[in-house]
């Protein structure tokens, strides 16, 4: 009974996690963070060039 009941509440979390991940509004932040592995730290470059 308490691991049906703890299954369906993990369930419904996770479909709440997963609704919101995908939600339109989350797309900005989710596109900035992707994009950080792609730019370049300064500090590195000014210190390398030093």
């Amino acid at each position: 009974m308490i691991s049906g009941i703890l299954t369906a509440l993990l369930m419904i979390l996770f479909i709440g996690v997963a609704v919101w991940a995908y939600s339109a509004r989350q797309k900005p932040r989710f596109r900035e963070a992707e994009m950080l592995p792609l730019i370049e730290d300064t500090r590195a470059t000014k210190e390398d060039q030093a």
